[in-house]
């Protein structure tokens, strides 16, 4: 289905809170199986854009396409349909921390299931071959039944990439996933994100302050500052002067 059109497409979008505009200008185009970094400092918009590009905010001008359908005119329950393609990985992890890892993994089910089975997944495992194999995916099979809260601050990560595992969506964004672990946890995290979305033919849009990884990882690179988009261009053509202009207070 998303061969015959771009995965996103954002057609001069903009967002404002009140007085204040968050975006401005956005023009996008992200296809099927690409892997595209959004870098910038903090406040640059990044966090934002992920936010529209998963439905949880609607543009204050311009379109936001996502997987063929402007969102902007989609009813409620047709937009919700669209959004469960769309798996979300989160720099603060959203895990229930006094529950068990099944427990967690099982929430990205949460959109497909009737109330009463959600409710029960909270207090019995449910589709525990569905949380195994999705787990065994990030390499912490054996983690099944412990609780969240004693796991690593990365296998934590690895939990909610699980998470977005069993919801078998088209497309993977992640919010800074790697801001608050270490080098090498960072490095294990993209890995896995990058093999999982290899596999699987996902395309990926993460969000990055570690520049490195953006060019090691990524097929495509866009820079935003100010809300706005600076470049955009393959992650090999990425220089140092870019990213330097990028970061800079004065342009």
């Amino acid at each position: 289905m998303v061969e015959n059109f771009p995965v996103f497409e954002l057609k001069n979008v903009g967002l404002r809170f009140g007085a204040i505009a968050s975006l401005s200008g956005i023009n996008l185009r992200i296809e099927a199986g690409e892997k595209v970094a959004l870098v910038g400092s903090s406040g640059a918009g990044k966090s934002t854009l992920l936010s529209l590009l998963n439905g949880s905010l609607l543009p204050s001008e311009g379109e936001v396409w996502v997987l063929g359908r402007n969102l902007g005119t989609l009813r409620p329950p047709v937009r919700r349909h669209l959004q469960r393609q769309i798996g979300t990985v989160y720099q603060q992890f959203h895990l229930v921390e006094n529950l068990r890892v099944i427990h967690n993994i099982n929430a990205g089910n949460l959109g497909n299931w009737p109330l009463w089975k959600a409710a029960v997944s909270l207090m019995y495992p449910l589709e525990v071959k569905a949380a195994s194999e999705a787990l065994n995916r990030v390499g912490i099979a054996e983690k099944l039944f412990e609780r969240t809260d004693r796991l690593s601050g990365g296998q934590r990560q690895r939990v909610a990439i699980a998470r977005v595992l069993v919801q078998n969506p088209s497309v993977i964004l992640a919010d800074e996933p790697i801001s608050s672990l270490d080098p090498e946890r960072s490095l294990e995290i993209m890995d896995l994100l990058s093999k999982i979305t290899r596999e699987r033919g996902t395309t990926l849009v993460v969000s990055l302050h570690a520049i490195e990884f953006a060019r090691s990882h990524c097929d495509r690179v866009v820079g935003l500052k100010g809300g706005r988009v600076q470049f955009d261009i393959s992650a090999s053509d990425l220089t140092d002067t870019m990213i330097e202009k990028l970061y800079t207070t004065q342009d």
